[in-house]
């Protein structure tokens, strides 16, 4: 069995990305949003068409952050927000769903939910919350909304599909196979028209405060990280023209 905290495997066209900590409740870290931030860049840069996000076992999807070692970075991680992706992303879980991993079935294109799946955000209860999570209003009614981030009651899977946040309930342990079913479909349309849709969509949808930020600093860290970046400094020292690649 592997040992690495988040996997990536193809099949046929399609992406699936796998948060594998299933003895921690697949709780957060720094090293799995490190990883899951690779993952998506290299979704992006392969022929894959769709991506699919899931975790091994039926117990949790993610317990959310691991308090002993917090992703206070956690945006990163987050397709849309840590790295753009427009190609289509459906999340599969089972079990709890918590904190922070609610972002994963709110920023997915498409959602499949387990009928044991429960989706909590206590982060009220706790004391912190990075608030990428409000843009949740944009995507299921607000009193609903309102109720799960500030009372912090849970949503079953069948309230989660009665109010439109998941697209479709199975069985325990077909999850997966439900979202394959969803995106061998999505794999045989028009690519383009895919990316452009959803480029479209995100356009429309309200975004939040934190959000904004954080597709800000994703912005800011492309530049900061860049080979132009270091090119433009060496070039300054060495008093000669830079030559810049755009990369």
């Amino acid at each position: 069995m592997t040992t690495e905290a988040v996997t990536y495997d193809v099949q046929d066209r399609i992406a699936i990305i796998t948060i594998n900590r299933p003895d921690k409740r697949n709780a957060l870290t720094k090293e799995v949003v490190e990883l899951l931030h690779q993952a998506w860049h290299r979704f992006n840069a392969s022929d894959q068409r769709v991506a699919i996000i899931t975790a091994t076992g039926d117990v949790a999807f993610t317990a959310g952050a691991d308090l002993n070692d917090i992703p206070h970075d956690l945006w990163r991680a987050i397709p849309g927000i840590g790295v753009e992706v427009d190609k289509p992303v459906i999340a599969a879980v089972a079990g709890w769903v918590v904190g922070g991993g609610l972002l994963f079935a709110q920023y997915a294109d498409l959602l499949v939910a387990a009928d044991n799946a429960c989706f909590v955000y206590p982060e009220a209860k706790v004391g912190f919350s990075g608030g990428l999570i409000s843009s949740l209003v944009a995507r299921i009614p607000h009193k609903v909304a309102m109720e799960l981030l500030l009372v912090g009651e849970a949503l079953t899977a069948q309230r989660a599909y009665e109010v439109g946040l998941v697209n479709k309930v199975v069985a325990v342990g077909q999850q997966l196979e439900a979202a394959l079913d969803y995106a061998r479909k999505l794999a045989d349309n028009a690519p383009l028209v895919l990316a452009q849709l959803k480029r479209f969509i995100g356009r429309t949808l309200p975004k939040g405060p934190s959000e904004l930020a954080g597709i800000a600093r994703r912005e800011v860290d492309t530049v900061s990280n860049s080979a132009d970046l270091t090119e433009g400094i060496a070039a300054f020292r060495q008093k000669r023209p830079p030559h810049f690649q755009g990369r």
